[in-house]
């Protein structure tokens, strides 16, 4: 069947309604330009309005974006990380993103994996490879993985969930275990994503690449991602699935990121709007260059000026979302964005199917884009930890059913953070005691005793309850969480 054939299957003839006809380049456009030579104290308004944590709107956002001057800049960038600790406080979430193949039948103008790459090595890992990559990320402490495959045929969703099971299943020494399994795949049917559902996943994810029509057709060459409308209108397919936890992204680097950011958040507006649920998260990665790809130039390069203006823009738009960075960026550029926006960070990343059970076939022929920040997920965490941040493992809300709607009723007023702090306490406490070098152990305790007793000074009765976690934790326990 073809994708216009199940596009219409899915939606009857009227199917272009919806989110496809939310979200326009005409109205992109237009909110931009009617935002253009934004007013000092307009800006000023919307940040101040910002620090309440109820977002801005699309508009005002854009207003943000085309600002230039450096001293209001550094305003927004400082609203940014005030909301994001006022929700989220210092923790950043921790996870390792595992790919299960590298086959597909696309032809993205930008990608590693295109089908007419005639560099990349084609690889599709079998259960018994996926149960090795699992056991090599779980001895590296990692509990939370984002499982990515190209499209394909033989990589069809019966085959993802029979991957997600063998990881679910694999245990190691120390505790080791994955508690929480996200997804990034193409985008699929109501039927399929109530399958996928069944297989307990956490978040599904799928980035929209850009928002700009036109750009996307230009850039997308044959198979079933020419189809914009299916992509776009994925995440109403997974809701109306029940897959309430879902994540939004855009590739900057495609098309003029103002637009792309202001996409995000019409999508964002969207999601909320109709189901009360906005996006569980937003990505922000910029393009990097794979081999074997047409595209000699990135089309539309990111300043790393205009990458923290967006970072931030994003955060005062949505507060309540989790806001992903990979190693896409360099060490220096993501320790910048914790401040300023960032909540969740991938550590440790290969790109490449068998990448972590074999390290060195984590090279250019294999790799759907290349990586800058190759530090090893212990000096990630002894980074983070030493600038006053805490690494999470934490998977506690989608194991006690906070998702979706329940999790932004948490989320959106800050309360969230009553259950972030404790529970990354209690995630990191296990991963020094079961993997933690000398130097992280160092860094680690410190940060740990700051938190108990700022966690003291707030809420003494919860401080003494984590405290005796942390106890038995060093005793040799396992899994603890609120």
């Amino acid at each position: 069947m073809s994708t216009v054939n199940y596009y219409k299957e899915e939606f009857g003839e009227d199917y272009r309604t919806g989110v496809c006809d939310y979200i326009t380049d005409e109205k992109i456009e237009s909110i931009l330009a009617d935002a253009k030579k934004p007013d000092p104290k307009e800006v000023k308004r919307i940040i101040d309005k910002s620090l309440k944590l109820k977002g801005i709107t699309p508009l005002e956002a854009a207003t943000l974006l085309q600002v230039e001057d450096e001293a209001l800049i550094d305003e927004f960038l400082e609203a940014a990380r005030q909301i994001k600790e006022k929700i989220y406080g210092k923790r950043l979430v921790v996870f390792a993103p595992l790919y299960f193949a590298n086959q597909c039948i696309n032809n993205c103008a930008y990608c590693g994996f295109r089908k007419d790459n005639e560099l990349v090595h084609r690889k599709k890992l079998t259960q018994a490879e996926i149960a090795k990559e699992v056991e090599a990320i779980e001895r590296e402490g990692h509990k939370r993985l984002l499982v990515l495959t190209g499209e394909a045929p033989n990589t069809d969703l019966d085959y993802l969930i029979e991957g997600i099971e063998t990881a679910y299943s694999v245990k190691t020494e120390h505790g080791g275990e994955i508690r929480r399994i996200n997804v990034e795949i193409a985008p699929l049917s109501r039927e399929d994503f109530k399958k996928l559902k069944a297989a307990k996943i956490g978040t599904y994810t799928c980035f929209q690449e850009t928002y700009n029509r036109k750009q996307y057709q230009k850039l997308h060459h044959s198979g079933p991602k020419t189809n914009f409308e299916w992509r776009l209108s994925v995440m109403d397919r997974a809701q109306d699935a029940g897959i309430d936890d879902v994540g939004i992204g855009a590739l900057f680097g495609l098309y003029d990121y103002k637009f792309d950011t202001i996409g995000m958040l019409l999508h964002a507006e969207y999601l909320d709007q109709k189901y009360g649920v906005g996006p569980h998260t937003v990505s922000v990665p910029r393009m990097n260059p794979a081999a074997g790809t047409p595209l000699e130039e990135i089309p539309y390069p990111v300043s790393d000026e205009d990458f923290r203006k967006l970072v931030a823009v994003l955060r005062l738009a949505v507060p309540y979302t989790g806001m992903i960075l990979s190693t896409r960026e360099s060490a220096e550029m993501r320790n910048e964005l914790f401040e300023h926006g960032v909540s969740q960070v991938s550590a440790g990343s290969r790109t490449t199917p068998g990448g972590y059970d074999h390290k060195g076939d984590n090279k250019e022929d294999l790799a759907q884009f290349s990586l800058h920040d190759l530090r090893p997920i212990d000096e990630v965490i002894t980074g983070i930890a030493k600038d006053g941040y805490i690494p999470s493992f934490c998977t506690a809300c989608y194991r006690l059913g906070r998702t979706g709607k329940d999790f932004m009723d948490l989320a959106k007023p800050g309360k969230i953070q009553e259950f972030c702090r404790p529970n990354a306490m209690l995630t990191f406490k296990e991963y020094l005691e079961d993997y933690g070098t000398e130097i992280s152990r160092k860094y680690g305790e410190e940060c740990l005793t700051n938190l108990m007793a700022d966690l003291k000074a707030d809420n003494p009765k919860l401080a003494a309850n984590i405290a005796d976690k942390l106890a038995a934790i060093a005793q040799g326990e396992h899994d603890l969480y609120l």
